[in-house]
């Protein structure tokens, strides 16, 4: 299980897939909409989490409501 804590300049530290140890990673949240048609796509803007680690640059997006 991995613990997020903040680093003193405010960043979230967590584990980094591409690092592959705990470092320092920008976090937001995103409405990205998830249909390619044109028709649909104001009904498929879903909220994801999205970590960028701030050493190599990776991002990682979660959805949010996995519902």
């Amino acid at each position: 299980m991995s613990v997020n804590v903040r680093s003193d300049d405010g960043d979230m530290v967590e584990e980094c897939a591409a690092c592959g140890r705990e470092t320092a990673h920008r976090v937001s949240v995103e409405i990205r909409t998830e249909s390619t048609k044109a028709e649909n796509a104001e009904f498929s803007r879903e909220p994801y989490r999205v970590a960028t680690c701030l050493v190599c640059g990776d991002e990682d997006a979660v959805r949010m409501n996995n519902a």
